[in-house]
């Protein structure tokens, strides 16, 4: 069954964002936030830091990235097929590959996330990228809701490095990079996901809520899909030795969609060495 009208495709393809409802029942909702919150929960294990002791960048969201690799619970919701479904019909490809994954929670009181895209972070020639973003609890305003900028995804330019690591966003009152254009923040009802291109300029407001802003993101990319130029480590392709120009595809980058009804959810590859500079939110000791 389809869940993705003709009307939301064509709004993701031109404001590059869209909210697609109905995607997840209470049930899975239940099961998949408490797998999530566990993974997040042994992933932080040890850090007794308040959120004024972290860094810009960790005042804004804990990450936990790749929790399909170490937590079996996750898995079915990092490969769930409407979700699966829903975005390939969206990027309009017969096939997507699972880019990574990860967690994203917002504390109470959390800073506001800076604004960027995320095509620029990810060594990859092509561009039919998408991220479904997944809030167990819906989204609201004071929690910390998503904004996006219509149409960004095709403006002139717009793949450019922000670094959101050191706190320095994009400025968005600078008109040569919000072309006069105002962000749309989405509040997300439960059961729904928000799909964004991975060119589309976004940020997310701080959390004045005093409920943790729980949020489960699974980045998903065309098959087919090329490694770019030299200089750019990440682990989705350097664990599996793929070169510049080589196509992406290993069993660190497995087929998200589609799956037969009967297959059986890929298998996690090889840990990452112990120490990786790019593999923020991982522990080799979460692999037990």
């Amino acid at each position: 069954m389809a869940h993705v009208i003709s009307e939301q495709i064509e709004r993701y393809r031109r404001d590059g964002f869209v909210v697609v409802e109905g995607l997840l029942t209470d049930d899975e909702l239940e099961r998949f936030g408490a797998a999530v919150d566990a993974g997040v929960a042994r992933r932080s294990e040890g850090d007794a830091r308040s959120l004024a002791e972290k860094t810009p960048y960790e005042q804004s969201f804990r990450q936990c990235m790749n929790l399909w690799e170490d937590c079996p619970d996750v898995r079915p919701l990092t490969f769930h097929p409407r979700i699966g479904e829903a975005a390939a019909a969206l990027v309009g490809a017969p096939c997507l590959r699972l880019w990574h994954d990860q967690a994203l929670y917002k504390e109470p009181g959390g800073r506001a996330t800076d604004c960027h895209n995320d095509q620029p972070y990810w060594p990859m020639v092509e561009t039919d990228t998408i991220t479904a973003w997944i809030p167990f609890d819906g989204s609201t305003r004071e929690g910390g809701a998503m904004g996006y900028v219509p149409g960004s995804h095709r403006f002139e330019g717009v793949r450019r490095f922000a670094n959101i690591f050191a706190g320095q966003g994009f400025d968005l009152a600078d008109p040569a990079v919000s072309r006069g254009v105002e962000p749309v923040f989405c509040e997300v009802p439960r059961g729904a996901v928000a799909f964004h291109h991975g060119l589309t300029l976004h940020l997310a407001g701080p959390n004045r809520t005093g409920r943790m802003r729980r949020v489960h993101t699974v980045i998903l990319f065309a098959d087919g899909a090329h490694r770019s130029v030299p200089g750019h480590p990440h682990f989705a392709v350097d664990r599996a030795g793929i070169r510049p120009g080589e196509a992406i595809r290993s069993d660190v980058t497995p087929v998200m969609w589609p799956r037969p009804a009967d297959a059986p959810l890929p298998a996690p590859p090889p840990p990452p060495p112990s120490i990786h500079p790019v593999l923020p939110g991982w522990r080799p000791s979460d692999r037990r």
